[in-house]
């Protein structure tokens, strides 16, 4: 068994050495192209970061640490991206994650000795709808969709702070079998997105909310329910809104208008192509063609510089945070945990089929996030937040484990 604890200890570190190299390399070769000196800080503080991160922190609380392996690389690997693109965004991205970590941290404690939920549940009730309200009476319209606040001088996203308070009220509810009044919280809230003209985040809510559903009752028929109403839904949606028609038409054909309103979709594409399967090379392709590189459209920039390959390897890291996220469900010993981790991975996962499937043309894009590594503030400190409250079930499932042995250990003592 020792022996065992110590291969995979040193595989986690092989694993965490080749990263931190990895950085260090790409923002030395950054820097031999324009001798920064803020690109060779990045090279020295950004694999500091992932080892304090993935090292540092399971000092402070039990932590899944393959889970921080996974979301520090791909923030990290947010800020090598943006920094290529604009050396600003990603400085300001390299903050954000920094400030993300601490949330991260703060979310992970409340959520490890945090023992009565009730009051908090019900309070992030009114505070998701009160967000939600927020860009309909103060929010400035971007893409069709109005759901951006500025207030005092600062621009977020209400939508990316509530998905951490719905996930808390929706587990809560429906681990107390209120399914009625966690159907009514979830159309509420997918009504004043479909007022601000966000189907994106309404999409991820709509999932979210649908798999937790069915994990707390296991009934088909929620299931059923769900897709019937998703879909009446999406119809609604694309009858009411011209900018939801044009993104449909533009999917099915944007050839048809490759100059105009498919010049994104086509773009993309053409860049995922001539980056082919090991990509054109850090610096060396061309993503400012591609509109909406920082954001919407990021994925394709990896996959034109650093190759298909790349590309599939980081869905592949994506689709390991899902596998940890309800591994640790599996573990909890009580519903409320379960649930909550459970709504988070689902979020995450959720997300990054969304827009990665909107870069490749699969389904129609969608003007979300790719969480941790796309440009934003407010997406970056949410995603982070979502991780945390799955480690911070994850310090629940940890601790319990531990008294569990601790008093196995010591009815043996006394029967000796």
């Amino acid at each position: 068994m020792k022996k065992k604890k110590k291969e995979k200890r040193s595989s986690a570190s092989r694993l965490l050495s080749l990263a931190m190299l990895f950085y260090f390399l790409a923002f030395i070769l950054l820097f031999l192209h324009d001798f920064d000196t803020r690109t060779l800080m990045l090279a020295l503080v950004v694999p500091v970061l992932i080892f304090v991160s993935v090292r540092g922190l399971p000092k402070l609380f039990p932590a899944d640490q393959l889970l921080l392996s996974l979301s520090s690389f791909l923030a990290a690997l947010g800020v090598l991206v943006l920094y290529r693109l604009d050396p600003d965004r990603g400085m300001s991205h390299l903050i954000n994650y920094m400030v993300a970590i601490a949330a991260m941290l703060v979310v992970t404690v409340g959520v490890r000795f945090i023992r009565r939920w009730r009051l908090l549940a019900w309070l992030a009730v009114p505070v998701s709808l009160g967000l939600l309200a927020l860009p309909l009476l103060f929010g400035s319209e971007i893409n069709g969709a109005r759901n951006w606040v500025t207030l005092f001088g600062f621009g977020f996203q209400p939508s990316e702070l509530v998905k951490l308070s719905l996930v808390v009220a929706l587990a809560w509810l429906l681990s107390r079998k209120k399914l009625v009044l966690a159907v009514i919280l979830t159309g509420a809230c997918l009504g004043l997105l479909m007022l601000q003209k966000d189907l994106g985040t309404a999409l991820l809510y709509f999932g979210m909310a649908l798999f937790m559903m069915y994990a707390s009752t296991g009934s088909p028929l929620i299931l059923a329910g769900g897709a019937v109403g998703g879909a009446a839904g999406a119809y609604l949606g694309y009858r009411m809104f011209a900018h939801v028609k044009r993104r449909v038409a533009v999917w099915l054909n944007p050839w048809a208008d490759r100059q105009g309103a498919g010049y994104q979709i086509v773009q993309g594409l053409i860049a995922i192509a001539n980056g082919g399967l090991w990509g054109t090379g850090l610096r060396l392709g061309n993503p400012g063609v591609i509109p909406a590189s920082f954001n919407d459209y990021i994925f394709t920039v990896i996959c034109h510089e650093f190759g298909v390959i790349f590309g599939l390897s980081v869905l592949v890291i994506y689709l390991a945070v899902v596998f940890r996220g309800i591994a640790i469900a599996r573990q909890a010993d009580n519903a409320f945990h379960a649930l909550l981790s459970l709504g988070c991975t689902v979020m995450l996962g959720l997300q990054t089929f969304v827009i990665v499937g909107g870069n490749i043309k699969l389904i129609p894009l969608t003007g979300v996030t790719l969480p941790l590594i796309s440009y934003g503030g407010t997406s970056l400190v949410s995603s982070m937040c979502l991780v945390g409250i799955m480690q911070g079930v994850f310090a629940v499932n940890r601790a319990r484990i531990r008294e569990a042995r601790e008093e196995a250990l010591y009815e043996g003592e006394g029967a000796l």
